[in-house]
């Protein structure tokens, strides 16, 4: 029980951290943008041990033990994270368990990182236009999906049907997997830039 105890605790301080850190992404991209808080988007709330185990795949029984931790490394394993047995922020937007701040409300904000060439990567393939189509018909939406990246990512319908925030978070997911690779012709557009 105290072994119990201490995991939850820990886990507790570990997301605790991470919502720190989001709420001071979404400041400091609101105050470089000059509107005083108006992009920040609100924390979600704090995923659980059950909803981490359910998206693991394994028994939800809302203890944060060796079953957990050793499902938690496996996965980080095999989608390339840090292999470290915790719910860090980038393992828990790969589970898709995390909200991710939408890319527009960081798009005037000029912020570097990840949000910065996400919005720089939906403007590259789209223009931003969430209802985009390829000329071929084969990509969709503000990231151009391929319909097989979308379901792969856990998406459902076509991908250009779907609000901006779940094609943000999808693209966030992507991104969180495989880097830039996925947009081969924006990020060499990029690294020219």
């Amino acid at each position: 029980m105290l072994q119990v105890d201490r995991s939850l605790r820990r886990f507790a301080g570990l997301v605790l951290g991470v919502l720190a850190l989001s709420l001071a992404l979404a400041v400091s991209g609101a105050s470089a943008s000059g509107t005083g808080g108006a992009t920040a988007q609100a924390s979600a709330p704090k995923p659980t041990t059950k909803q981490i185990q359910k998206a693991l795949g394994i028994r939800a029984d809302g203890a944060f033990g060796p079953q957990t931790k050793r499902a938690l490394k496996r996965f980080q394993r095999a989608h390339g994270l840090k292999v470290t047995g915790r719910p860090n922020a980038e393992t828990l937007a790969a589970l898709g368990l995390t909200r991710v701040p939408t890319v527009r409300s960081f798009e005037t904000a000029g912020s570097n990182g990840a949000v910065g060439t996400l919005a720089k990567i939906a403007q590259c393939e789209s223009g931003g236009d969430i209802t985009a189509v390829s000329a071929n018909g084969q990509y969709f939406g503000k990231y151009q999906f391929s319909q097989a990246t979308w379901e792969s990512l856990g998406g459902e319908g076509n991908p250009a049907e779907a609000d901006e925030a779940t094609q943000d978070a999808m693209a966030w997911k992507l991104y969180s997997l495989k880097g830039t690779a996925p947009w081969p012709a924006c990020s060499a557009a990029l690294s020219e830039s």
